[in-house]
């Protein structure tokens, strides 16, 4: 059970001004964003909009509050579920599904991490150890400079898949308190967003 289910339902009505346009420009950012990740701008746009959703949405909500189409939503929910952002919830003795993002901040981080690896750097480190030992009987300068480049290439990539495997298998995510760091980084925002609001010692008129 994820946590979004064990909250309890609120009202439903319309949300304020104020909301509802945020909400609006997150699903804008979210898509012009969605193509640096590799994530479809539609299946981004459901993201955005489902993370001002308390306990997620069905597919007809989000056809309707993005004026997507049902294949269209189908498609996006999947992906993101793929991707490991999205939970399918099915409340007991009901038929509809409602799709809600994965709010346990450790695990959105490492599904992003474990897939990027497995369709980015997995392919490519393949590709790499399977051309640099074919390079090697080649005696051309076109041969010596490919393979010093791939082996450059190799390199770099092993690097980062190794840390993200051993971020994965848990040994650096238990390091860095995760959660314990967002909190404290939250609770710093809003102090500094405090302090800011106030006038300084130096900025104050005296009567």
């Amino acid at each position: 059970m994820t946590r979004l289910e064990a909250r309890p339902a609120r009202r439903a009505g319309h949300a304020d001004p104020a909301t509802t346009e945020v909400r609006a420009e997150l699903v804008q950012l979210w898509s012009r964003l969605g193509q640096f990740w590799g994530i479809p701008a539609g299946t981004a746009r459901v993201y955005g909009w489902l993370l001002g959703c308390p306990r997620g949405a069905g597919s007809d909500e989000i056809m309707a509050g993005l004026t997507m189409s049902r294949g269209a939503v189908s498609m996006a929910c999947k992906e993101l579920r793929d991707w490991g952002l999205v939970v399918a919830v099915q409340d007991p003795g009901q038929r509809r599904v409602r799709h809600a993002v994965q709010d346990d901040l450790a695990s959105v981080v490492r599904s992003i991490v474990e897939t990027r690896k497995r369709r980015e750097w997995d392919p490519i480190l393949a590709g790499v150890r399977d051309w640099i030992p074919r390079l090697e009987s080649a005696s051309s300068e076109e041969a010596a400079v490919l393979r010093e480049r791939l082996e450059s290439i190799e390199a770099c990539v092993g690097m980062a898949d190794t840390m993200a495997q051993r971020f994965l298998e848990g040994g650096m995510l238990s390091g860095l308190g995760l959660r314990t760091l967002t909190a404290a980084a939250r609770a710093g925002t809003r102090r500094s967003r405090k302090a800011n609001g106030k006038p300084t010692a130096s900025r104050r008129k005296t009567p």
